[in-house]
């Protein structure tokens, strides 16, 4: 490295970063001017809410008549569903990619009443754990994106809830689920996953690539939020035939019975 080199100024993400510092720019002020705007109420989002990126669930709950818009959801950006199963009742926005999207909706669901938010994303596998789909716990996510230095000072990985990972776990696995525990790999590009990128994560132990858990886990923990990221392993990246295939109805039924069951296990166990 030369000296010029050694003493240029880290890069703009980097740089004037206060992740302790309180921001002046507020969900709750946001969605206050929304709601005025909009000319809707204040009634709470359920406490249990989910994001589902590639919005496959969304789409299953509203061809069936499961799902309702929520009246009084006052994002700018996206709608709200609530439907319930066993008695739980949940919220839903669908289609929210990449992290800094994914983290914009999960601060609004805290500020309108969320307590859980689970994120259920697609993702690409990296080690060959199981022949996909299968589904993986995140317990940590590698920060290869922008939106997790805005709320955590840099470091390689976002770490998970532990409660959460292991709560999921076993509720998986008394299910009889499909799952792997492992890191995964939050990128902002996702078509540009090179070779060489690929390695370098095969070679750190991660298992998928993903858009949004580094993000929303650096959220989870600068807002002492409860915040669960969940990934469909779905694809090897385009690299074989027939790629992509998520199961019956695009895999929403099998990853809503998962959710569920961990919601309600949460429920019992951490809510309180």
């Amino acid at each position: 490295m030369t000296e010029r080199e050694d003493k240029s100024p880290p890069p703009p993400i980097l740089r004037m970063k206060r992740p302790t510092e309180p921001s002046v720019f507020t969900p709750e002020a946001l969605l206050r001017e929304a709601r005025r705007q909009k000319g809707v109420g204040d009634r709470a989002v359920p406490e249990v809410c989910i994001l589902d990126p590639d919005g496959d669930i969304v789409r299953h709950l509203r061809v069936t008549g499961s799902a309702r818009r929520h009246p009084d959801w006052a994002c700018y950006h996206t709608e709200l569903y609530e439907f319930e199963i066993d008695g739980g009742r949940f919220g839903i926005v669908g289609c929210a990619v990449g992290a800094s999207f994914a983290v914009l909706i999960a601060e609004e669901m805290f500020a309108s009443g969320c307590r859980l938010l689970v994120s259920m994303t697609s993702a690409g596998q990296i080690l060959p754990v199981r022949t996909p789909p299968y589904y993986i716990v995140i317990d940590r996510a590698l920060r290869d994106e922008g939106t997790s230095y805005h709320y955590l000072p840099p470091a390689d990985y976002s770490d998970a809830d532990p409660r959460l990972v292991r709560l999921a776990r076993d509720t998986l696995l008394d299910a009889n689920i499909a799952a792997a525990v492992g890191s995964s790999w939050t990128t902002d590009a996702p078509f540009r996953e090179t070779r060489a990128a690929i390695e370098a994560a095969e070679q750190a132990g991660v298992l998928a690539v993903e858009m949004e858990a580094a993000a929303l886990y650096a959220f989870a923990q600068a807002r002492s939020q409860q915040v669960l990221c969940l990934a469909h392993v779905t694809n090897q990246m385009g690299r074989i035939e027939g790629d992509f295939e998520k199961g019956a109805v695009d895999g929403a039924q099998d990853s809503l019975n998962a959710i569920a069951l961990v919601a309600h296990r949460w429920w019992k166990e951490l809510s309180r």
